[in-house]
Formats: structure tokens, C-alpha cells, sequence
């Protein structure tokens, strides 16, 4: 097999503005290397690699792999020039054509499970022989050079590694890091450091998790979240067990009851101190500031943790952030500093705006479980002596698949919500063979919620919530993994339209 070259070859990632494709091509980028990339429409993170000198082209389509250009050549030549020698003459000469026969410039095209077999620029990559990688082997390829630190889960990992990178920063180790949201104090979701560490999300989803090899490997907790390729739970647990053993260290959640029975661990961490997990926690206490709570290790005390990120979720993602410092040989001071300032990733339980004491939110939970946690952090906001009066949940059901299986839990999971609005299913490409709806999601919801309202369109959305559902001490959740936070900036421009009516 081609191995990822990482000493000078150009990279051509197809759908480069992608969360986890972007993050790659940024740390590329850093290394000095040849860049491009496709992706169907601009935005920040095109950008931002454009700044770092990455060609990006906004159609996918074969003629991106044709030739490579530079500022000064042809307008018709559309990817990074390649300067070779001569071996005869020793002169220098620009190759712009490539084909089959100029292998040592052909591009390694990088792709996502996302990609299909019939993307143009995908069919050209094979017909021109370029060598073609899945975005984890660009991944594998990168942890190997670090002692890397893997964190995989069904859910958390995003807040989990954004944790452990936030708190090596903030300890001044320097890590490379690249995840899957964004946070301010790396300006985006990746970062090439200087320092032995790379912190990286072990994904799940399509089985890639399985071709990484890291120092550390992290689990959060284990659900079927992707019917789309796991038949059952017992399938996802064995791509978990197949990464843990190609981890010299595991470190995972005692509360998860399918990590307990099927995983193990060198080191584990719990919520609850009978478990006997080697890092637990005491004396803890939630509220609409953050959490505070008495850590344990091994049965010593450690100290007191102060969080601002909320929730039980958050407390147990921070408790796989303390034991990774620990044995990475980090003082708990250290370690307690890094994560107490750390304010979690956007799109995690992220402010957007406030309007009219309107406070509204955007966040990336779409399965039954994090909808549960996420809205639980949310009613802790809302207290007799908060501005905070009611939580209102905006939920976009995320797969035809997903919605059709996790139905029943889905219809229990917004018992924290005061009110919810269900709008129709984002496909993510998928097709619709069941005639599942989000008109079905919501009559499922309303057999154990009082107020269940169904808005299908994302066009209509914003004029309906500010007419017929928001008021003043609102807490208004915008979950889900597709594109409903794009009706976010509308909302608040309505929003702020109505208060300047009245004023």
C-alpha cells in the first residue's frame, strides 16, 4: 500500500472546508507543504487555509487536478506549481501537466467517508493514478510522528480533546492539536505545535478509528450512534476493542456500562466514587456558573476542581483530561488552572446572541443521550433567581436512519425543555426509504411532552419562533448536527427588527 509522504508531495484534499478535512490540511499547510482543496462553497476555515497559502478551488470537479499554477501562470491551470530539475542541464523547469507518467508531482488526494465513488475529482484521482488516502490515514500517518492522544467515545470527544489540548497549552507543552470544533484559543480546530504531543479525535463513525496507534487512547463511552454502518452494539463494541489494543494506554469511563463490561482499561475515571475508578470526584456541586468538585485519585485527594463548562457530562469529560495529565506527569495545580479557565469549543452549548433577554444558543447534540445532557446543563440556568425562565429546544433530527431507530429515544430525551420545536430531517445524503419525517419525530416527542410544536422549513423558522414562541427569559437550544444554526443569525436580526418596532 502507498504510505502518506509527509516530506514534500502536495496534498489535494476533496471537500477541504470539512471540520475534520480542514484541521488536517491546516497542520499540512504549517509544515510548509503544497496544499489545495475543494470544497462547494467559501467560509472562515476555507479562508484561514487560504492565508496559510492553500489553493482552494469552490466547484469539485476533474479539472482541479489538471495542472498546477503559481500567482504569475495561466489562468487555466488551476493547482500549487511543482519546480523540478534537470538531470542532464541541472536548469530548473515548471511541470504543470500531470499525468500518469510525472508520478513524483501527481498530488496525495485526501478524502472523507463522505466522498463518494462518483465525485468527479474523486474519478479523476484514480484515473490519474494519484495516490488516494481516507483523511484518518493522513491522520495515523501525523500521530505517529508525536505521543499522540487519541480520544474516541460515541459522544464528548470533541469537548474531551479540546480539554486535554486547552490544558498542555495552558501547561506549556506546546501540543500539535487538531479536533473537531473550533475554539478561540487556537483561532479554529487545529494547531501545529512545537512539543512532543498531538491531541486528535479517534472517530468512530465510519470504523477509521482502528488505523491509529496512539501513546494514549481515550473512551468516553460507547452507544450506537451511526446505524448507518453498525448493525448492532455489538459491532461498535468491537471496533472499540480492536483500538484499544493498538493503544499503549487506555483510559475510559467507569459509569459508561458497556465500556465496564467489554473494555479494558489501565486507567479509568467515574463520577461515582464506589465504582473504585482511579480518578473520582466528591462534594460536587452544579450550578448555572459551572461545576465545582473534590477530586480523587486513587483514593488520595488531589483538590478542588472549578469548571466553567456545565453539566455531569462535563465534569466526567474533565475527569479523562485529569487522568491524561496525570500520566503525562502533570501537578494537579496545573492541571486544575488549565481546565478551570478552559470555556469549551463552539457549537458546544455555544451563545450566539441575546436579544430582549432572549438568550439563544447553538449546539451540536443529535443523538437521544447528548440532547438528555445538554438540556439537563441547560435547566441548571434556570433558577427563581435567574433571567433564565424557560428552556426551549430547537431540534433538527439528523439522518433518516438515525431518527427511524433512535425514534423511541428521541421522544423521551426533552423532558428538560419547557417547549420544543421539531423541524424536518436533515438527509446528510441520505435517502429517505422509510418515509420517515420530522412531522413522525414530532408526534413521538408529544406522547410525552406537553408542548411539541412542528415547524418543518428552516426558511420559515425564525419569523415562527419570534411570532408564536419566544418571550422574554427564554433559553433557546438550537440542537442538531445539520444546518439548523444557520437560522440563528436571522432569528436574532428578527429579533432585534422587533424590539426597534416597539422602541
Amino acid at each position: 500500500m502507498n504510505k502518506v509522504d509527509l516530506t514534500g508531495k502536495p496534498f489535494h484534499f476533496i471537500g477541504i472546508g470539512g471540520i475534520g478535512m480542514s484541521a488536517l490540511a491546516h497542520i499540512v499547510a504549517k509544515r510548509q507543504l503544497p496544499v489545495s482543496g475543494s470544497d462547494v462553497k467559501a467560509s472562515h476555515i476555507t479562508k484561514r487555509l487560504e492565508s496559510l497559502g492553500a489553493k482552494i478551488f469552490h466547484q469539485q470537479q476533474a479539472s482541479n487536478l489538471n495542472c498546477f499554477t503559481t500567482p504569475s501562470s495561466t489562468e487555466n491551470c488551476s493547482t500549487p506549481s511543482v519546480v523540478t530539475a534537470n538531470s542532464d542541464s541541472g536548469a530548473m523547469s515548471v511541470v504543470t501537466k500531470i499525468t500518469p507518467e510525472t508520478p513524483s508531482i501527481l498530488p496525495q488526494v485526501v478524502c472523507s467517508t463522505a466522498i463518494k465513488n462518483c465525485n468527479p475529482e474523486y474519478q479523476a484521482a484514480i484515473q490519474l493514478e494519484c495516490p488516494i488516502f481516507h483523511r484518518s490515514d493522513l491522520l495515523a500517518a501525523l500521530m505517529a510522528e508525536y505521543e499522540s492522544i487519541a480520544v474516541s467515545g460515541t459522544h464528548g470527544k470533541t469537548t474531551t480533546s479540546s480539554a486535554i489540548a486547552y490544558m498542555l497549552l495552558q501547561a506549556g507543552l506546546d501540543p500539535t492539536i487538531i479536533v473537531g470544533g473550533e475554539v478561540d484559543a487556537w483561532e479554529g480546530n487545529a494547531r501545529a505545535g512545537e512539543g512532543k504531543y498531538l491531541v486528535a479525535e479517534a472517530d468512530e463513525s465510519d470504523g477509521s478509528l482502528v488505523k491509529h496507534s496512539p501513546s494514549i487512547g481515550i473512551i468516553t463511552n460507547i452507544e450506537l450512534d451511526h446505524p448507518d454502518r453498525y448493525g448492532d452494539i455489538r459491532e461498535v463494541v468491537e471496533i472499540f476493542q480492536t483500538f484499544t489494543k493498538q493503544c499503549q494506554t487506555v483510559i475510559g469511563c467507569l459509569d459508561d456500562e458497556v465500556i465496564r463490561e467489554n473494555i479494558a482499561l489501565d486507567i479509568s475515571y467515574s463520577l461515582d466514587s464506589a465504582t473504585g475508578a482511579d480518578y473520582t470526584v466528591t462534594d460536587v456541586v452544579y450550578n448555572a456558573q459551572g461545576t465545582v468538585a473534590q477530586v480523587w485519585e486513587r483514593g488520595k485527594s488531589l483538590g478542588t476542581l472549578q469548571l466553567q463548562i456545565l453539566g455531569k457530562h462535563n465534569l466526567s469529560n474533565s475527569l479523562a483530561a485529569i487522568a491524561v495529565g496525570r500520566k503525562i506527569g502533570l501537578e494537579f495545580p496545573v492541571i486544575a488552572q488549565g481546565l478551570g479557565s478552559f470555556s469549551g469549543t463552539k457549537r458546544r452549548f455555544e451563545l450566539k446572541g441575546e436579544v430582549n433577554n432572549i438568550k439563544l444558543i447553538d449546539d451540536y447534540a443529535h443523538h437521544p443521550s447528548e440532547i438528555t445532557v445538554t438540556l439537563a446543563a441547560a435547566r441548571l440556568r434556570v433558577t427563581d433567581n435567574s433571567p433564565e425562565k424557560r428552556v426551549i429546544a430547537i431540534f433538527q433530527p439528523h439522518r433518516y436512519t438515525r431518527a427511524e431507530v433512535f425514534m423511541t429515544e428521541f421522544a423521551t430525551a426533552f423532558g428538560d425543555a419547557d417547549l420544543v420545536v421539531v423541524t424536518d430531517i436533515y438527509s446528510a445524503g441520505e435517502t429517505n426509504i422509510n418515509g420517515i419525517s420530522g412531522q413522525k419525530m414530532a408526534d413521538a416527542i408529544a406522547l410525552h411532552h406537553p408542548q411539541v410544536f412542528y415547524n418543518p422549513t428552516l426558511a420559515s423558522l425564525p419569523s415562527f419562533l419570534k411570532q408564536e414562541i419566544l418571550q422574554p427569559g427564554d433559553l433557546v437550544m438550537f440542537l442538531g448536527a445539520g444546518n439548523l444554526n444557520q437560522t440563528i443569525p436571522q432569528t436574532i436580526e428578527l429579533l432585534q427588527q422587533g424590539r426597534r418596532d416597539e422602541a
